[in-house]
């Protein structure tokens, strides 16, 4: 059950087409609606800014030079030491 409130003001206009969207959509509110797409959106930007997508050929580059490593660079040691000391999420 949710318990979190959030108060907005709109305009008018906006909010009518909100309402109609909602009864389009066959949803029980105007809130469920608002819900709905506050919790798809900040899925879909929170997902871009915390994954990376790279092309196919891109990855199988980057697999074969991981394979032809012979040992980790400083940098590389670097960054691995920085990423366990919590101060990168």
């Amino acid at each position: 059950m949710a318990t979190a409130r959030l108060d907005i003001r709109l305009d008018e206009e906006i909010k009518a087409k909100a309402e109609k969207a909602s009864a389009l959509l066959g949803l029980k509110s105007l809130t469920e609606y608002v819900v709905r797409l506050m919790d798809e959106d900040a899925t879909q930007v929170i997902s871009e800014h915390e994954g990376i997508t790279v092309e196919a050929n891109v990855f199988d580059q980057f697999m074969i030079a991981c394979d032809e490593a012979k040992a980790p660079n400083n940098a590389l040691i670097e960054a691995a030491t920085f990423t366990k000391s919590g101060e990168f999420k």
